[in-house]
C-alpha cells in the first residue's frame, strides 16, 4: 500500500510546476464510513486528490472546501481540507447512480471552491459542471479564474486515489507555449497503475526523462474529522434551552450524527442541564 503523500515539483527549463498526490489510507477511511456505490467512491477519491492538490497550490494557512452540487442522483459531494493536508469527505445520494459522467450525476451542477485563510478574507470561486470529468471542470475553473494553463489527471479505484497536475507559472511567456504543450503530451501518457503503484520519483523519471525536474519534500496526508462532543454541545446551545428541553421531553434524548465519520453523540437530560448550567445559580442559593 502506498504512502499518503503529496509531492510538488518544478521544471528547471520550462516555467511550469507540477503536483503528484497518492492517497490510500485517507481515502479508505473516508469511504469505509459509508456504503456508497463504486462510482461514488471513485468520484469522491478523485475529489479528494484534487482538493489535496488545490490546497498545496494555493499556499495558504487555513481551510478549503470543494463542493459539487446539482439536481442529479448526487445532490452534493464535498471534501474539506487544510494546509496540514488533513482531509475528510462525504457524499449525499438520493437516486440511483447509473453513470460516471459528472454532467449526469450532477444535473445543472456547479462546483464551489471556498478558501478560508487564517489571515485575510474568505474567497469563493464557482464553476459550472458542464464537462463529463472532474479534471476538465477544474481546468475550466483555472482558465476562468486564474487565467493559467492547468491540466489535471485524476484517478481512483476501490483501494487508491491519485492525481497529477501541471500548471504554467504566471511569469510564463508565449515563447514557452511549446514547452508546456510538450509537458502536457508527456503527462497524458500516465497510466492508472503507474499512479497507484510507483514511487513519485519513478513516475516523474518515466514521464519526463528528458526534463530537469526538481522534486520537493513530500507532505503527508491524513484523515481528520473536526466533529467533537464540544461542537455538538455548542450546536445544541445555539438552539436554546427551551427548544433543547422540548426535544428531550418528546424523544428522551438528543442525538447528533456526523455525516463525515458516522460518529453519534447523545445528550440526555443531565447533559442538557449541564450545557445550560449557569454557575451564578449556585451562588444565588448561598446566603
Amino acid at each position: 500500500m502506498m504512502n499518503d503523500q503529496l509531492n510538488r515539483y518544478l521544471f528547471d527549463n520550462v516555467h511550469v510546476r507540477g503536483e503528484l498526490v497518492q492517497v490510500s489510507n485517507t481515502y479508505q477511511e473516508i469511504i469505509n464510513n459509508h456504503d456508497y456505490p463504486m462510482a461514488v467512491n471513485q468520484l469522491l477519491g478523485q475529489l479528494l486528490a484534487a482538493t489535496s492538490m488545490l490546497t498545496a497550490l494555493l499556499k495558504f494557512e487555513g481551510d478549503i472546501a470543494v463542493q459539487i452540487q446539482g439536481d442529479g442522483p448526487i445532490p452534493a459531494m464535498v471534501v474539506n481540507g487544510n494546509d496540514q493536508q488533513e482531509l475528510r469527505g462525504v457524499a449525499n445520494i438520493t437516486g440511483e447512480v447509473t453513470s460516471t459522467k459528472l454532467t449526469e450525476l450532477f444535473k445543472k451542477g456547479y462546483m464551489v471552491i471556498t478558501i478560508t485563510p487564517k489571515q485575510g478574507e474568505r474567497y469563493q470561486g464557482i464553476v459550472a459542471i458542464d464537462k463529463d470529468t472532474l479534471a476538465e471542470c477544474l481546468e475550466g475553473y483555472f482558465e476562468q479564474s486564474e487565467q493559467l494553463k492547468t491540466h489535471f489527471w485524476l484517478r481512483a479505484d476501490d483501494s487508491n486515489a491519485a492525481g497529477l497536475m501541471i500548471q504554467a507559472l504566471p511569469e510564463e511567456s508565449d515563447a514557452d507555449d511549446d514547452g508546456y504543450g510538450n509537458l502536457h503530451q508527456l503527462s497524458n501518457t500516465i497510466k492508472d497503475e503507474e499512479l497507484f503503484e510507483l514511487e513519485p520519483q519513478v513516475i516523474l523519471t518515466r514521464l519526463y526523462h528528458q526534463e530537469d525536474v526538481r522534486l520537493f519534500d513530500p507532505q503527508s496526508l491524513s484523515f481528520k474529522c473536526t466533529c467533537s462532543l464540544e461542537r455538538s454541545g455548542s450546536a445544541i446551545i445555539s438552539i436554546g434551552r427551551e427548544e433543547a428541553e422540548s426535544i428531550i421531553s418528546e424523544q428522551g434524548n438528543i442525538q447528533m450524527h456526523c455525516d463525515y465519520c458516522n460518529t453519534k453523540y447523545e445528550f440526555g437530560s443531565d447533559e442538557i442541564a449541564q450545557l445550560f448550567h449557569d454557575p451564578s445559580e449556585n451562588n444565588d442559593q448561598v446566603h
